[in-house]
């Protein structure tokens, strides 16, 4: 898929790895629909590339719909979709005050997986109306998704994060296959230690523990380094039904 002049959504658009996406995107001549909770975020994002924002939950059908239906008005048919949003939740299944909280893990399935699928239904079902793009062995577009390596080790006190990336990294094999009749693909990428948003307020002990984990290089992973590999994936029809680790080679201990 030739990347110019087409329309993309990417939701956690307004820091980490979804606002380098979208300034990816956008600087390979993409019009994107900035998408996150941080409704300010998502505007500053896509102020800075000229593209369009909404603040919104992942998990709200309708605003997702409403928002997807918009930027298909404005822009033309919408040909990527890349689920950036996310939440982590720390807590021991068995802990010092009791059992896990039931709410937040069940808050952390709704937003990594059930607004993934969201995401990726509402963006489907749209794509496979779209014309097929004869410079892409006719695909009609591309949905790329966030797991973790915490899905394949994750470590004490993941639980709920795991299981809901895990649930993600499941998700990519049959959701290509009943897609492909579409012509569309579904590819998932499963980051390491990325030095974003939801890693900030470590100490610099803890971040050079994190470093020294990783095989080569040894340091946490960029933004910008995600956002290339799904310019990758988005370019190449080759790419699909898989997770692909983006890590340096890190494999968690357990705790």
């Amino acid at each position: 898929m030739k990347l110019d002049g087409l329309t993309a959504a990417v939701t956690g658009g307004g820091s980490g790895m979804g606002k380098a996406t979208a300034e990816a995107l956008a600087e390979a001549g993409m019009r994107v629909l900035v998408l996150d909770r941080d409704g300010p975020a998502a505007e500053a994002t896509a102020a800075a590339i000229d593209g369009r924002s909404a603040a919104l939950d992942v998990t709200d059908a309708s605003a997702v719909d409403a928002a997807l239906q918009e930027v298909v008005e404005d822009f033309g048919p919408l040909r990527l979709v890349v689920n950036c949003a996310g939440i982590a939740t720390a807590g021991r299944i068995v802990g010092r005050e009791g059992p896990h909280d039931l709410d937040a893990f069940r808050r952390t399935i709704e937003v990594n997986l059930i607004g993934t699928f969201n995401v990726l239904r509402l963006a489907a079902a749209r794509m496979a109306g779209n014309e097929p793009m004869p410079d892409a062995d006719g695909e009609r577009g591309v949905i790329v998704n966030t797991a973790s390596i915490a899905a394949f080790e994750g470590q004490v006190g993941q639980a709920a994060y795991a299981a809901s990336k895990g649930g993600v990294a499941a998700l990519t094999l049959p959701a290509a296959r009943e897609l492909a009749r579409h012509a569309i693909r579904v590819v998932t990428v499963a980051p390491g230690l990325i030095g974003t948003p939801m890693l900030g307020g470590m100490d610099d002990k803890v971040r050079e523990s994190l470093e020294a984990q990783t095989v080569f290089p040894r340091r946490l992973g960029r933004p910008e380094e995600f956002a290339r590999l799904v310019r990758e994936i988005a370019g190449n029809p080759l790419i699909n039904g898989e997770t692909i680790r983006l890590d340096g080679a890190v494999r968690l201990a357990a705790k």
